[in-house]
This record gives structure tokens, C-alpha cells and sequence, in this order.
């Protein structure tokens, strides 16, 4: 189980650093994943962490409070200096209009028709400008991971020769949209080739074309965090006694961040279906991330959209309490009988993750790197239309067994490929090929490098001239 407290970043941005003596929570010791691992993925771990004994790694990002990648660097920093690497983190702070450009950035990447215009590239350059003149690196790290399009300017005004810089992307990239536009493309590639290497969610995600290696590793979940632990019957009720959810209807719930992408609207016209036919209530829970300034307008929308329904529960967790805030999200989903995630646009989906190891039944949208976690009628759908979405959560309803055994097909899926020691063991794995040069030079530029067959579900990567292929077990 997780220990710590609430985290505030420190006025120079950091989050966790031994260095300073700031290190405001913990994960398990390693041995308390090897019960749920095994003892072989552990010593995979081992090995992978041999020569990086004593390594200054720095991680930043843009927020420490909601998505994605502010939850797995709350398990993978602590995690990290227990293997005997020094892990920091730090967070890039900027204005409203920074994190508005760095929205619509993250749209067009995703594929939004919109345009990054010239005052956006002004605001964004001013505010990497202002964190690199403000020292948001106050000392010399080995490694530098950089975490999205917020801070990915960093490595342009900072990177030393001595260091080894990774650029992280966890979206859904389309490269043919960004090489079409021509202003886009050469801005973006004027910070990348600062990078010795860039990591994937998935083949899908690889911008094949832009010089230095590239990684597919797929995000994680810690099964021992607090938003992951195993829950009593009281815990989950207390929860849902405390938002007045009524435990005996049976639970349709969508949690996760107020986002365009994230199909909210599909799943409320997939409920109102089953509506019809059985009686039930959705949930729709999520909180605001503070680097996306669009969550509020979408929550509004969702308001709006269900005020007369009131079997529709919208929560808006809040983050203060980051703990309390992984409690609620554990029991809401515990609660469920099904979850859902029809996204448009989705570079992974964590919240997905989550409800499998929890041995729930999922119904996700078939984009981005989803495919990598349902298996269509084995742990989970692919949505479909709002009625045949209905008529497959309308199935998992009236049948508990089929949905226990979904349920219990996720958990291994999830237990086989994605907790946070053997991914871990992979971003090891991929500083020790770029630190000592164990790619071939003559190909390190095309190499794209997967530590399983990540590959095999896109056919896309292949028809984008990658011109070698590197798989290593």
C-alpha cells in the first residue's frame, strides 16, 4: 500500500528529489511486487538495473496534479531510488496561454484541423526560454527524461554534451497530419534533434522519420498504489455512500479526465439505450488536470447534457487530497459492473488498465494504443454504435459469469504486460542501449526498438518506411 502525504511542489518546481531531502511519498519495497510478478520478471528487473547503480535521472513534466504521467512518475520515481538510481522530478510552471498552446498542441498532434499559429510558437519558445533561464535544472543529471509537448523545448537550451536526453511522448501522434503542415513539422523538428533517443506508447504513435532511436514501451500501473490496491466491501461503500450512489442499481461508469477525446458523449447515448431495457446508473467521474485548460468547458457540457436525468452521477474529484482522490477512483471502479471508454483519440488510457486489473469488463473505443489492452470478447468490446454498444453492456449485465470471466481475462492480461517493475525494466533497458552504444551506429538513427511484439497489433509502422526493425525479449 502507498505511504506518503500530500504533495506541493517545491517554488523551483520540484516534486521529489532525495537531494534536497524532499521526498514526499513511497512506494512498496521491491520485494512486495514479486508475489504478483514473479520471481523471473523481477530478476529481468535486476539485471537491466546492474550497470545504472547510482544514475542521476531527471524527470519533467508539466503538472503534478491529474493525468497519466504525473500518476506512474508518483510510483516510478520513489520506485526508482529503491533499485539505487537517483530519481528526481520536477514540473515546467507556466501561465494560462501557455497551457492553452500547449493544449492546442497536443490537439493537432492528435489530429484536430486546427492551427498553431505563430503566436502560440511565441509563447510557447518564451515560456521554455523563461524555465531554462530560471535553472528548472539546478545540477547535472546523467539522464533526462522529458515528458510531452510542455517541456519538450528544454533539451534545445539545456542539453550538455555529457548528458542523455529521451523525449517521452503518451500521445496519440498522427505523423501524416503533422508532416502536412509545413510550419508545424519545422518547428516541432527543431527541438527533437536535440534528442538521443524518443519513447512510444505504441508502433502506432512512432514518428518513424525523425532522426535517433526510437522505444515502444507502453505505459503502467503500480497494482500496490492506493487507486490499484484491494479494496474491502466497506471501502467501496463508504465511497459511494459519501457521492449518494445507490450500491443495489447496477453501475455503468466512465472516470478519468473532462477531455474532448474522451468520448463522454458516446457513452451517455450508449446508457440511455440500456436505459430502456434495464434499470440502471452511469457514473462519470474525473478531475481537472491543471495543464488542460479545456476540462472545465467539458464539464459544463456534461452538466448540461444530463441535468434531467438523475441516475447520472457526475463527480468532479477533487485533487487537493491526491490519496483520498485514488480511493475514490479505486472504489468507483470496484463498484462498477462495467466500464467505459469510448475515446476518439487515445495514446493509451490508463483508466483502462486500472479497471482490467480489477477484473472489470471494459468497453473502449478501437484507437490508438487500446488494442493493446481488450481483446475483443476476451477482456473486453470495441464500441460500436450507441445501440450494439448497449446490447453488449445489456449481455454483461444479465450475465455475471461471462462477465466474471472477462473480468478475470483482463487481470492477466494487465499482470502479463503492463505493472510498473517490468515496464520499468524496459526504460532501463533502453538507457543502456543509448548510454553504451549497443546499436549498431550504422542504423541507429531507424532503429525502432520494442522489448516484446508491441508491433504486431499496427500494420501501420511497417508502410512508413522504417527502415530497421529491432524486437528484443
Amino acid at each position: 500500500m502507498e505511504t506518503g502525504i500530500d504533495v506541493h511542489p517545491l517554488t523551483d518546481g520540484t516534486v521529489y528529489s532525495a537531494r534536497k531531502n524532499y521526498r514526499p511519498f513511497s512506494t512498496p519495497v521491491l520485494e512486495a511486487y514479486a508475489p504478483i510478478l514473479g520471481e523471473e520478471k523481477i530478476e529481468r528487473l535486476h539485471k537491466a538495473t546492474e550497470r545504472l547503480k547510482g544514475l542521476k535521472l531527471l524527470e519533467i513534466n508539466s503538472t503534478a496534479q491529474g493525468g497519466g504521467v504525473a500518476e506512474m512518475l508518483y510510483s516510478s520515481i520513489p520506485f526508482l531510488n529503491e533499485l539505487g538510481i537517483e530519481a528526481e522530478w520536477k514540473v515546467l510552471n507556466g501561465n494560462k496561454e501557455y497551457y492553452e498552446c500547449t493544449k492546442s498542441l497536443h490537439n493537432i498532434l492528435q489530429g484536430k484541423n486546427d492551427f498553431f499559429s505563430s503566436e502560440m510558437q511565441l509563447c510557447y519558445t518564451q515560456t521554455i526560454e523563461d524555465a531554462a533561464n530560471s535553472h528548472i535544472i539546478d545540477y547535472s543529471p546523467d539522464v533526462v527524461f522529458i515528458h510531452d509537448p510542455q517541456p519538450f523545448g528544454l533539451a534545445y537550451y539545456l542539453k550538455k554534451p555529457e548528458e542523455t536526453w529521451f523525449w517521452r511522448s503518451h500521445i496519440d501522434i498522427e505523423e501524416e497530419d503533422l508532416k502536412a503542415d509545413p510550419n508545424l513539422w519545422t518547428f516541432l523538428s527543431q527541438w527533437i534533434k536535440h534528442y538521443d533517443a524518443s519513447v512510444f506508447s505504441a508502433a502506432g504513435h512512432v514518428v518513424s522519420c525523425w532522426p535517433a532511436p526510437k522505444f515502444i514501451i507502453p505505459p503502467f500501473i503500480d497494482p500496490l498504489s492506493e487507486k490499484n490496491r484491494e479494496l474491502s466491501e466497506i471501502e467501496v461503500n463508504e465511497v459511494l455512500d459519501k457521492y449518494n450512489i445507490d450500491s443495489s442499481i447496477p453501475i455503468i461508469a466512465q472516470i478519468g479526465r473532462f477531455d474532448p477525446w474522451k468520448g463522454i458523449d458516446r457513452t451517455i447515448d450508449a446508457y440511455r439505450h440500456v436505459r430502456k431495457s434495464k434499470k440502471c446508473q452511469l457514473i462519470l467521474a474525473g478531475g481537472m488536470a491543471t495543464d488542460d485548460p479545456e476540462g472545465i468547458g467539458i464539464l459544463e457540457s456534461v452538466y448540461d447534457n444530463t441535468k434531467d436525468d438523475e441516475d447520472i452521477h457526475i463527480l468532479n474529484l477533487p485533487l487537493a487530497d491526491r490519496l483520498e482522490n485514488y480511493m475514490a477512483v479505486n472504489a468507483l471502479q470496484r463498484a462498477a459492473s462495467v466500464i467505459m471508454q469510448p475515446s476518439t483519440k487515445e495514446g493509451f488510457a490508463l483508466v483502462i488498465t486500472e479497471a482490467l486489473w480489477k477484473r472489470k469488463p471494459v468497453i473502449a473505443a478501437n484507437v490508438g494504443a487500446i488494442s493493446l489492452q481488450i481483446r475483443e470478447g476476451i477482456t473486453g468490446f470495441f464500441y460500436q454504435t450507441p445501440y450494439r454498444t448497449a446490447q453488449k453492456i445489456i449481455y454483461l449485465l444479465e450475465h455475471p459469469k461471462a462477465a466474471e470471466k472477462i473480468g478475470e481475462e483482463g487481470r492477466k492480461h494487465v499482470q502479463e504486460h503492463f505493472l510498473l517493475p517490468d515496464r520499468i525494466a524496459d526504460y532501463l533497458m533502453a538507457i543502456n542501449m543509448i548510454i553504451y552504444g549497443d546499436l549498431d551506429e550504422n542504423i541507429r538513427d531507424e532503429c525502432v526498438v520494442s522489448f516484446r511484439p508491441w508491433f504486431r497489433k499496427y500494420s501501420s509502422l511497417r508502410q512508413r518506411n522504417v527502415e530497421s526493425y529491432v524486437h528484443i525479449m
